[in-house]
């Protein structure tokens, strides 16, 4: 940092100390939310460097503007702390700012300075993270993801009432869904999720359409750990439906819960790798569906299709082994080790057409020592008993229609539909 004289400093804090105010004077909430942004600046800015060559800044601001010192004063060393990478001290001088100025927002009767309370959560869940990092270096407890998470809970409160405020609200609650899945509390989304879904005074509809795509990727992601996979289905399809074509961050991050969810009630996408931009044009659920094969998703979910296609019980098991510890992470590896009931469906599906080729007469009757072969050709061993506890699991699922002939080791299929399609349902 090149020498800064102590009146040039002066005057930089000054300078930026009147911007907040005009902007908060002239309801400029777009200016004020640039304003408050901490966390995206660079270590070395001119007000950073300004606040460093005039540590009495704090008094400055107070005396200047004494109607905003709470929130002003802490503000600026939030942002001298962040610019010395001390984040735990800019995250709780930033809390301060923030108490003052949800305070001040809760006064002011128009929603103008919406746009700077949601920088003001996403700031504060920012800051948060990295102070958390910086803690945990230090052998400290990590507690301020959960102190952001209280605080935003009152930003929650105070914009989950009846008016235009209310349209924030869902923004928070996207911040808040982001706090409890990273420190594991996702129990904690169920109150806002009932506050969002069952209060009269919210209009889903009514919310922007970026808010409503983050909200139900979140609530989508809750269905699949509850292994509601209908329900599921129908919030992730509705984010990846809505989300913007041209955010391909976005489209992998629904698909990694939606592609599996798919595969849980029948629905295999096709092998079509398609331009990015594709999106745009044409059928756009099924395309949207055919995504899945592009980029990362083919080498994660290829071999589980195909697995699933041909009924080969051996490239699934290969497939859940190679990519375990990403589908453990992303908390789909249970949702995808149960399609192993639809990979025996495939196999014994793919026997029984074979078998017909050859005895017409008797293709509905399988022996089980045929499907103990078929495993074995494919390196499982099973003997009969286990082969029998499998196909009684199937039936008893509705994978296939027959019965068993106990003594003679047969099963035999129903001559009509014996392979019920699942038709959006889950096993």
């Amino acid at each position: 940092m090149a020498y800064l004289s102590m009146g040039e400093a002066h005057r930089r804090i000054g300078d930026y100390l009147s911007r907040v105010v005009n902007a908060i004077s002239s309801s400029d909430g777009a200016a004020l939310a640039s304003l408050v942004a901490v966390s995206s600046a660079p270590a070395s800015t001119p007000l950073s460097d300004a606040l460093a060559a005039f540590p009495d800044f704090p008094r400055l601001a107070g005396d200047r503007y004494p109607h905003l010192a709470d929130f002003l004063v802490p503000l600026l060393r939030s942002i001298h702390s962040h610019s010395l990478q001390r984040f735990a001290d800019a995250y709780s001088s930033f809390e301060k700012a923030a108490s003052a100025f949800l305070q001040e927002f809760r006064n002011w009767e128009t929603p103008w300075a919406m746009e700077a309370m949601h920088t003001v959560a996403l700031e504060i869940r920012l800051l948060a993270e990295k102070a958390d990092r910086e803690l945990a270096r230090t052998g400290k407890n990590p507690d301020k993801l959960q102190a952001a998470g209280s605080f935003l809970m009152k930003v929650f409160g105070a914009l989950a009432v009846k008016g235009p405020k209310r349209i924030g609200a869902l923004y928070v609650t996207c911040q808040l869904f982001k706090i409890y899945f990273r420190l594991g509390t996702v129990n904690l989304c169920r109150s806002v999720i009932r506050s969002i879904e069952t209060a009269r005074n919210f209009d889903f509809e009514d919310f922007p359409v970026k808010d409503k795509v983050t909200y139900m990727y979140y609530t989508g992601r809750l269905e699949v750990f509850n292994e509601n996979f209908l329900v599921a289905d129908q919030k992730l399809t509705y984010a990846l439906m809505h989300c913007n074509p041209r955010s391909e961050s976005n489209l992998r991050r629904i698909l990694k819960f939606l592609v599996p969810v798919k595969l849980s009630i029948g629905v295999l996408p096709k092998r079509t790798l398609l331009e990015r931009y594709n999106l745009l044009e044409g059928d756009l659920p099924l395309l949207l569906i055919e995504i899945c094969t592009s980029g990362n998703m083919t080498f994660q979910y290829a071999d589980v299709v195909t697995s699933l296609r041909r009924g080969d019980l051996r490239l699934l098991r290969q497939a859940l082994d190679r990519h375990e510890d990403q589908f453990l992470k992303s908390g789909v590896y249970l949702v995808l080790e149960k399609l192993e009931l639809q990979v025996y469906q495939r196999l014994v599906k793919k026997i029984h057409i074979i078998q017909r080729q050859k005895e017409p007469a008797k293709g509905h009757q399988i022996k089980l020592d045929v499907v103990v072969k078929a495993l074995k050709w494919l390196e499982i061993d099973m003997d009969v008993d286990e082969v029998e506890c499998i196909m009684a699991c199937l039936i008893y699922k509705n994978l296939i229609k027959g019965y068993f002939a106990h003594k003679s080791k047969v099963l035999v299929l129903s001559k009509q539909d014996p392979f019920p399609k699942l038709n959006g349902k889950p096993v």
